[in-house]
């Protein structure tokens, strides 16, 4: 295509035949925006873990995108909490992980629940009615105020129920059994028998947590070269001083040989150089001496008493009667005797 045709009247007329069309479909986007809600529009739903299946729709106002429950809406909070915005000012509060799905017919409003808690704040409109597979709870307002009830179901099939606001009727689905909580109350029903009814404080927890701060905006740092007085500011400036050297190793428990010999001489002027005498050389051997080994330690074992026994007393001798010494005098008596005896 050249320019010649882009100048011709054809082609003006059918860009501007396009231009007025984009202007009336963008025109009819905005008037279906701002029209009211379909009669089955329970309300917009947000959560950070949701699935949702069956009539829906998606809303984009000024960029955000916004998920629309319709009535037949199957809702699967997987963690966390779900925030439903009801078209009739209302609103629901869901803690996961939880299952229910919505049917609205008229001004009244059916929540099927499956597992997980509800924390419903109603007005006047509508009309609310929570189902489980064996009880139905159906929040009754209390001189046309507001309606706050707390309704969940574990996996056990424990149901609480705490009225906040207003009163909560009961109703037993396979025996027609009902009776009504009164405003304040907190009860705890086991597997939907009524007759278990019991009075319970804090079972029910489900509140609406607060959105998180966003994090602050990263900062952008641009680097730009220095100027001239950032220069002069970095040359006269100090400099950092020098790590100290690290200390020098530990000597090793290896003998370490030293050998100190006698200078060496030399002279031009002598064709045989004067040689060293080896006498002179030392050799040292330096040492670290261990030291001596000392055991440490105990005996393991029974103790054994040691029974301290009296040396045995010395065998008695005879006294033995000490001979006369041998002197002079004795040699002379005996003589005597000798000569004198009768046998001599």
């Amino acid at each position: 295509m050249t320019h010649s045709h882009l100048r011709s009247p054809y082609w003006r007329r059918t860009a501007s035949v396009l231009a007025v069309a984009a202007l009336c479909s963008l025109a009819a986007c905005v008037a279906r925006s701002d029209n009211p809600p379909s009669p089955d529009t329970v309300g917009t739903i947000v959560g950070d873990a949701i699935s949702v299946q069956g009539p829906m729709s998606v809303d984009s106002t000024n960029g955000q995108f916004r998920t629309i429950l319709r009535s037949g809406s199957d809702v699967q909070v997987k963690s966390g909490q779900a925030h439903i915005d009801l078209v009739e000012g209302g609103n629901i509060t869901i803690c996961g992980p939880a299952h229910f799905s919505v049917l609205k017919s008229g001004g009244s409003l059916t929540i099927a629940l499956d597992s997980g808690t509800i924390h419903a704040h109603v007005d006047s409109q509508p009309a609310l009615t929570i189902y489980t597979a064996q009880i139905q709870a159906h929040p009754v307002a209390i001189g046309g105020g507001p309606q706050d009830t707390l309704l969940g179901l574990d996996a056990a099939g424990t149901m609480c129920i705490r009225a906040n606001r207003g009163a909560v009727r009961i109703e037993q689905q396979l025996t027609g059994q009902s009776l009504l909580i009164p405003q304040a109350g907190d009860v705890s029903i086991a597997n939907g028998q009524l007759e278990s009814l019991q009075t319970t404080t804090g079972r029910c927890t489900c509140e609406l947590q607060l959105t998180a701060k966003p994090p602050d905006p990263v900062a952008t740092e641009v680097s730009t070269l220095a100027s001239t007085e950032e220069l002069k500011k970095k040359a006269v400036a100090p400099k950092p001083a020098k790590p100290a050297a690290p200390a020098a190793a530990t000597e090793t428990s290896e003998p370490v040989y030293q050998v100190f010999m006698p200078p060496l001489h030399y002279d031009a002027k002598d064709s045989v150089q004067q040689e060293y005498d080896p006498q002179l050389i030392v050799l040292v051997r330096r040492a670290r001496v261990r030291p001596t080994l000392i055991f440490q330690g105990k005996v393991e074992g029974d103790s054994i008493v040691a029974q301290s026994t009296p040396p045995p007393a010395p065998p008695k001798v005879d006294e033995v009667k000490k001979p006369e010494e041998d002197t002079t005098w004795n040699r002379v008596r005996t003589f005597f005797h000798k000569l004198w005896s009768p046998s001599s």
